[in-house]
Formats: C-alpha cells, structure tokens, sequence
C-alpha cells in the first residue's frame, strides 16, 4: 500500500512540474514574463510623420462630413496643418530631404496641439447645420466634396483653408440675410447665394484636379 500511495504522489507533482514549465514558456514567448526585478515589454512603433498627417487630415475630414466641424473651423484647421506641412518641407530641403530628430519632435508637438484642437471642435456646441431646403443643401454637397477631396488627397491643406474660408463667407452671408428678413431668404438672395455657390463649385473641383495632392512624405 504505501509503494503504491508514494507513486500516485510522485506523478502529480511531476504533471504539474511540466505544467508550470510551459506556462512559463508561454508567458515569455508573449513578453510578459519576468526576469529577475525587471520585466520585459513589448515596444509599440511610433507613427511616421507622413502617417501623424495623414491620420489628422482623416479626422479632420471626417468632421466635415458629420457636421461636426464648422467651415470656420475647419478654415483654421488646415490653416494650421498647411503650416506645419510648409515646416516640414523647409526642413527637408535644408537637410538633404530627411528631418533630424529635434525637427521631428518639434512637428509632433505641433500636431499634438492641432490633434487636441479638432478634438476640441468636434465637440464643442458648434455643428454645421444644413437644412431641409436648397441652399442647406447645396451647402451639404459642397461640404461633401471637399470632406472627399480632403480624404483622397486631393486637397492640401492650403487649399482646404481657402475653400472652407469661402464657404464661411458664404455661410455669413446666408445668416445675415435670414436674420434681415425674419429667418428667410428673398428670391434675389437666394439667386446671389446660388451664383456665389456656382462659383465655389468650379473652385472646389479645379483644386481638386490641379497638380497639387496631399501627398504623404518620407519620414
């Protein structure tokens, strides 16, 4: 009896021996092990400076689309990025086409600020309101192509600023008149908004089939 009790005994112990053998394995194969006091972990890949601006410009354009941002303040948005964007060529050619690390610490602080802006804005009280009637929805179509052109690349952030400004104008435009005319807008008001539409329209796609794309950049 007491042969067999101590093999029983043994085997069990051996079992979970192996057990806690391939756990550890496990465990290490994934990073989360421990060695020692230390501990080692995974390291996660920092984004380009190409991909940094193709992210916000995605957030930026999504915001056009939902509303959530304004003309105004798309317009300073992309007046931002075309700034950094103007930076980060000008440090380039100064360096035989690459950044040094300083320039790209200092280019992602810049777009920490942006990054914290269109967050800002995309939630704040303003929203683009369009309307259930003609000129809110030429005015959501508008908005609707420059969001595409804005994703795709075909729009740099310069020329965004200048064609969300023109929609602001435009915007202010519509509001004054409703606000001289208890909330509506005259025949001939509508004409002029209409005319000034056409003209932003032609404007919105000669940008968007010109030479300049918002082309990524080599990190």
């Amino acid at each position: 009896m007491s042969s067999k009790l101590s093999k029983w005994i043994v085997v069990p112990a051996a079992v979970l021996w192996f057990g806690s053998v391939a756990l550890g394995q496990d465990t290490s194969s994934t990073g989360s092990s421990t060695q020692g006091s230390g501990t080692t972990k995974s390291t996660q890949k920092q984004p380009t400076i190409a991909e940094r601006k193709e992210n916000q410009q995605d957030r930026i354009a999504n915001g056009v689309k939902s509303g959530q941002l304004t003309a105004g303040e798309t317009s300073n948005l992309e007046s931002k990025e075309a700034a950094i964007n103007g930076e980060t060529r000008a440090d380039r050619a100064a360096n035989g086409g690459k950044l040094t690390p300083a320039e790209k610490q200092q280019i992602n602080q810049q777009q920490n600020q942006v990054s914290k802006q269109i967050y800002q804005d995309k939630h704040n009280a303003n929203t683009a309101h369009y309307g259930n009637n003609a000129v809110g929805q030429r005015r959501e179509n508008q908005q609707d192509r420059i969001a595409q052109g804005i994703k795709s690349g075909q729009l740099t952030a310069g020329e965004t600023a200048k064609l969300e400004n023109q929609q602001k104008g435009i915007n202010q435009q519509v509001k004054a008149d409703r606000a001289a005319n208890g909330g509506k807008l005259t025949q001939g008001e509508k004409k002029q908004i209409n005319k000034e539409q056409n003209a932003a329209s032609k404007n919105i796609y000669n940008k968007k089939h010109n030479a300049n794309t918002q082309a990524g950049t080599k990190k």
